[in-house]
């Protein structure tokens, strides 16, 4: 059984490249996807964030390196594809997972901050699509792009108007995509994640948001970051999820399936 589920989800001798992997979500994303075999590029603009991932990813017994760039930096992400063909000569699977979040009143957001926002979450995942896209098609690699979208790109959440909004593109963004690209063996999918410990909803889970959130979310708890992981792994093996494109999956606890 061991060795089967190795074949069916094992990742070794592939090139991963994690933007956001300096954040926790996509940090520990990046640390399974080395767990499983895969050499990673992990991409951020905080260096010694990006220092301790790989530090973390090596001393376990995986490859990685740190690259810094601006993900709405299409220059930057050009690098980052650089980086990691000079480092391992391949790419097989990007996470796109560079994000921000503000709690501004709808009536109090300024254009600047919706800009921002919008540039952060959504064009980035455009535009390294962009880069990395042209290169699997003109490589012939069935590449696999994971999007890191929301629970709120798919229900209405209130004080993250912006991210929401960001977040549905991204959805959308990724079944077109899907369909693009599926003629070339590219699949393109997201994670939808409810609600997990992160620096970008810190800000916003005060006490009775917090209690408001558990009501919703079967489960009664916050996700754990590792338990993204699992899905990542499905979402990028050619052979587990071979056939999975166009995906929003949702890694929620149940919120996404709660009404009254």
């Amino acid at each position: 059984m061991g060795d089967y589920v190795r074949e069916l989800f094992g990742l070794d001798g592939q090139v991963a490249v994690v933007t956001g992997g300096t954040g926790v979500l996509c940090g520990h994303m990046a640390s399974g996807l080395a767990a499983a075999g895969t050499k990673v590029v992990v991409v951020g603009r905080n260096a010694e964030r990006g220092a301790e991932r790989v530090e973390q990813i090596t001393k376990a017994g995986g490859e990685a390196v740190f690259h810094a760039a601006a993900a709405a930096d299409k220059q930057a992400i050009e690098g980052v594809l650089q980086c990691a063909l000079d480092t391992w000569g391949r790419v097989d699977i990007l996470v796109n997972g560079a994000g921000m979040n503000r709690a501004t009143p709808f009536l109090d957001i300024p254009v600047d901050e919706w800009d921002e926002i919008l540039r952060t979450n959504l064009t980035s995942a455009m535009l390294a699509c962009q880069v990395f896209g042209a290169w699997f098609i003109a490589n012939q690699v069935p590449g696999s792009i994971i999007n890191l979208g929301s629970m709120s790109g798919m229900i209405a959440l209130s004080r993250v108007f912006t991210y929401s909004v960001s977040k549905a593109g991204l959805h959308n963004l990724t079944q077109n995509l899907a369909r693009e690209w599926a003629p070339h063996g590219i699949r393109v999918n997201a994670l939808a994640p409810g609600f997990f410990p992160a620096e970008q909803n810190r800000r916003i889970l005060t006490e009775e948001r917090v209690a408001s959130i558990l009501r919703h979310t079967p489960m009664d708890r916050f996700g754990e970051p590792d338990e993204l992981i699992g899905a990542t792994l499905l979402l990028a093996s050619r052979r587990a999820g071979g056939f999975i494109t166009g995906t929003i999956l949702a890694v929620d606890g149940g919120f996404s399936c709660m009404t009254i």
